[in-house]
């Protein structure tokens, strides 16, 4: 019988700041068990998608991710802030509530054609995903999906990746 992972995740009313519940996915990494489980379910989704990289963004989508692709037997690449990679990167920005923030990748992370899996912890408003797909399809690589642990389905961040098959484990 499968876990029902609504029980690894700890909501924290007011935090960071008041009005807001956060979603916190700790206990779920915590538990062998659930962990596991997530990481089975997203490989699952991936397995008949022909998925031959994994790549996701700072720092959570490297929980979500490299779990993923050590199952699935592929690599992973970083979508990292500004500063983090030391050879040569390509950017994509995203809005934020307040200004801009960006992602970069190394040139050479994904080859042209490569079929990619996009994952991360949690879906939001989706700035941070659409901009790590940005990253894939500039490199000239196929985004063949997108995973998350969780999808905060009132943000609407799954309007940003409309043209994508989209996996969310739970949504809040």
């Amino acid at each position: 019988m499968a876990l029902d992972l609504y029980q690894y995740i700890a909501s924290i009313p007011d935090y960071p700041e008041k009005g807001i519940i956060f979603r916190d996915i700790s206990p779920l990494m915590a538990d062998g068990e659930a962990y596991q489980e997530a990481t089975d379910r997203i490989v699952a989704f991936a397995q008949d998608k022909g998925v031959e990289m994994i790549v996701g963004p700072e720092a959570r989508g490297f929980i979500v991710g490299c779990p993923v692709a050590y199952k699935l037997g592929v690599g992973f690449a970083p979508a990292r802030k500004k500063g983090k990679l030391p050879r040569a990167t390509i950017k994509a920005e995203y809005d934020l509530e307040y200004g801009k923030s960006a992602l970069y990748m190394h040139k050479d992370a994904v080859k042209p054609g490569q079929k990619v899996l996009v994952c991360d912890d949690l879906l939001a408003t989706g700035g941070t995903i659409r901009a790590t797909i940005d990253l894939v399809e500039q490199l000239g690589g196929e985004v063949v999906g997108c995973a998350f642990l969780v999808e905060l389905a009132e943000l609407n961040g799954r309007e940003k990746l409309k043209d994508y098959d989209t996996l969310a484990l739970m949504k809040y």
